[in-house]
C-alpha cells in the first residue's frame, strides 16, 4: 500500500470533547476504520453505536445502533470491530456483548453469527470471515454467506 506522509504534530480529527453520548463526543472507541475519502468509522463502544465522522467534519453521524444499549436489532451492545464494506456499503459488527457478529445493510439488520464471544472480525480477499472467540480462545472462519455452522477453528481452540 502506498503510505502517506504523517505530519509531526497531532491534531483530533474525531471526538475531542471529552467522554459522552453527544454526536461530537465519544466513549472507549475499540476500532477504527479510514476509507479512502479519509473518512472515519467509528466502534463507539460504550455509546453502543457504529458512527463515521466525515473529512473535516465538526460532528459524527450515527450509522449503526444507537438507540440504547439492548438486544434488539436495532441495538448494539459494546460493539468492539467492524468490517466496512464500501461497495455493498455493508457494515459487519463484532456486537461483543451481545454475543452476535450482525450485518447492517441500507438499516436493515441480519445476524449472521450467533454465541460468540466475538470481539475482532476481519476478512480476507476471498471473501473468508475471520472471528475472535474471547472466551474460546480462537479464531474460526466462515466463507461469506454460508453461517449455518461453527465455521472452522483456524487459530487457538486447545484450552
Amino acid at each position: 500500500p502506498k503510505w502517506n506522509k504523517w505530519k509531526q504534530d497531532a491534531i483530533t480529527v474525531a471526538g475531542g470533547n471529552g467522554k459522552g453520548p453527544e454526536l461530537n463526543q465519544l466513549n472507549r472507541p475499540a476500532e477504527i476504520f479510514i476509507d479512502e475519502k479519509k473518512n472515519i468509522f467509528i466502534a463507539d463502544q460504550d455509546n453502543h453505536r457504529i458512527v463515521e465522522w466525515k473529512y473535516d467534519a465538526k460532528e459524527e453521524q450515527i450509522i449503526a445502533g444507537g438507540n440504547g444499549q439492548g438486544i434488539r436489532m436495532d441495538q448494539l451492545n459494546c460493539p468492539t470491530d467492524m468490517i466496512v464494506n464500501q461497495q455493498t456499503h455493508s457494515i459487519i459488527i463484532a456486537d461483543w456483548k451481545n454475543r452476535r457478529v450482525i450485518q447492517w445493510l441500507n438499516q436493515k439488520q441480519q445476524i449472521l453469527i450467533e454465541n460468540i464471544a466475538c470481539y475482532s472480525l476481519t476478512m480476507d480477499k476471498n471473501d473468508f470471515l475471520y472471528v475472535s472467540d474471547e472466551k474460546k480462545n480462537e479464531v474460526r472462519r466462515w466463507k461469506m454467506g454460508a453461517y449455518n455452522n461453527d465455521g472452522i477453528i483456524v487459530a487457538g481452540g486447545n484450552g
